[in-house]
């Protein structure tokens, strides 16, 4: 039994061990100290926005640096047993290259990400629009954007592959709202509930409205069954959606409270008698 943990005693105490114990736990140290500092130091801002933004730069750093930790480790882990790291990281010339051809891909994802921070295309928060599909930025990393849409659906887009995209989150928006009312009230009776009732409602109650880009344009359309009437609503950045959805809730109230109905289309049909 002694000459077990003897044995046991003499494996550990070589530096091919516990320096390799040591090594990966400094590793780890190291990347979780410098982590907290970036996130304390970078992400620290005091517009919604900015924070965002500096907190998709603070992920893309550390994502550089836990490549950069490990690599630095791994040479250090083959130093202890023996082999000559100077010698081998000399000769990674041809090796590099050869590597550098079979990670092109790699490397242009790489290059496409601190393209789209660079030139400010979207961050960690933003809602944008990548061809038909609409969703939330959820991750954002050096080789890859996963976006989430309303249903939960994520895809992951290749950073090279993100050419052209539509930031809906970047800008204030002015969002139009459309009421099909019918023929028979009189436009200036709706005109007046939209000016007197609901656009005052709309600017006193809900968050984030622009008050100034919030106003009543006219009739949009003559279609088929009903007026169409326009007015828009200014909305802060990044709030579109909630107060859109506000906004209808209130047409609907001030509609009911005026006994105006929202037509919907119908079928006549005609009998004939043989």
């Amino acid at each position: 039994m002694e000459d077990f943990f003897k044995n046991i005693f003499n494996i550990v105490t070589k530096k091919e061990v516990y320096g390799v114990v040591v090594i990966i736990a400094l590793t780890y140290f190291v990347y979780k100290t410098i982590s907290i500092f970036i996130e304390q130091r970078i992400v620290e801002s005091k517009g919604s926005y900015e924070k965002k933004k500096r907190k998709t730069i603070a992920k893309l750093i550390q994502n550089v640096l836990k490549y950069v930790i490990i690599i630095i480790a791994g040479l250090g882990i083959l130093s202890l047993y023996g082999i000559n790291v100077t010698a081998m990281v000399a000769g990674l010339g041809i090796t590099a290259t050869i590597i550098g051809l079979a990670l092109q891909d790699t490397f242009k994802d790489i290059i496409s990400g601190i393209s789209i921070i660079a030139e400010n295309y979207f961050v960690v928060g933003d809602t944008i629009k990548y061809g038909t599909f609409t969703g939330e930025v959820i991750e954002f990393g050096l080789k890859s954007t996963k976006i989430k849409d309303v249903s939960g659906n994520v895809l992951m887009v290749a950073n090279r592959n993100i050419m052209e995209v539509i930031n809906i989150s970047q800008k204030e928006n002015s969002i139009p709202i459309i009421l099909p009312l019918p023929y028979e009230v009189a436009p200036a009776k709706i005109e007046k509930l939209i000016k007197d009732k609901i656009i005052p409602r709309v600017k006193a109650e809900i968050e984030n409205v622009i008050e100034e880009k919030t106003i009543y344009l006219g009739i949009d359309q003559l279609a088929d069954s009903s007026i169409n009437y326009k007015f828009l609503v200014g909305a802060k950045r990044d709030t579109q959606w909630q107060v859109e959805r506000e906004t209808k809730k209130i047409c609907v109230e001030e509609l009911n409270k005026a006994k105006i109905s929202v037509p919907y289309p119908q079928l006549e049909v005609h009998k004939h008698e043989k």
